[in-house]
């Protein structure tokens, strides 16, 4: 894995507090030294699988502790999952499973929502929980460009969005329809293919979600769609902690 130029450009124009990257794809003893940033403390958790998910967390304050995956064997070999625990929060940074060409992934899929939920629900009862990352679906229609052609795709199957809203039912929030409930045209991912970029025709995929007695600490969630250098954009989360 080589560090895109945009990438370490963005980290020392956007100066966050905590980073958190997805989808690495890059084993530990494969990381290049410039992803341990000056200034930072850094965590990184690969899979099991060579070049295959992944995810990563750079943080300026030094976390209380830091948790790989959620302490189940099933899950935790793909390498999904880094919690930190500060002073008044968790923070969870995932890379969700993605379902699948043909949704062959759509039953594991399943499987990981109801164990990720409670996951999340215990670390709740501690402290309040800032979840971000690639979760791999488009909530509501408004989420996605085109959803009547998407319907029996990953990402904008019934049972994902119904997952995602029992998550929300039970604590938490969707910090950027929170704020934005009726924006549309807001999204966090494009494919290469078709210029979809350029004609905006894209997926909310990515988020910040916190527990809902956290909420009044929120102050604004941004959509970063004008940084490239992936498929995806960053999105960025101000609290008042």
């Amino acid at each position: 894995m080589a560090p895109k130029k945009n990438g370490m450009s963005y980290l020392h124009h956007e100066k966050p507090d905590i980073l958190c990257i997805q989808e690495t794809k890059c084993s530990d003893d494969k990381l290049p030294p410039e992803v341990n940033v000056e200034g930072y403390h850094c965590y990184w958790l690969a899979g099991d699988k060579d070049g295959y998910s992944g995810v990563g967390l750079l943080s300026k304050e030094k976390p209380i502790s830091v948790q790989y995956g959620i302490k189940m064997e099933k899950h935790d070999s793909e390498g999904r999952v880094i919690t930190a625990e500060y002073e008044k929060f968790y923070l969870v940074t995932t890379y969700i499973p993605n379902a699948g060409r043909g949704l062959v992934r759509l039953d594991y899929r399943q499987e990981w929502d109801k164990d990720f939920r409670s996951y999340l629900k215990k670390l709740d009862e501690k402290k309040p929980v800032v979840l971000c990352g690639d979760l791999n679906v488009a909530h509501e229609e408004i989420d996605i460009a085109n959803p009547k052609s998407n319907k029996k795709n990953a990402g904008f199957t019934k049972e994902e969005r119904e997952g995602f809203s029992t998550l929300l039912s039970e604590g938490f929030v969707d910090t950027f329809r929170h704020l934005y409930p009726e924006q549309k045209g807001a999204y966090t991912f494009w494919t290469y293919m078709m210029n979809a970029r350029a004609k905006n025709v894209g997926w909310r995929l990515d988020y910040f979600v916190i527990s809902t007695r956290f909420a009044d600490h929120l102050c604004d969630s941004v959509i970063r769609k004008d940084v490239y250098g992936s498929d995806h954009c960053p999105v960025t989360l101000f609290l008042h902690v």
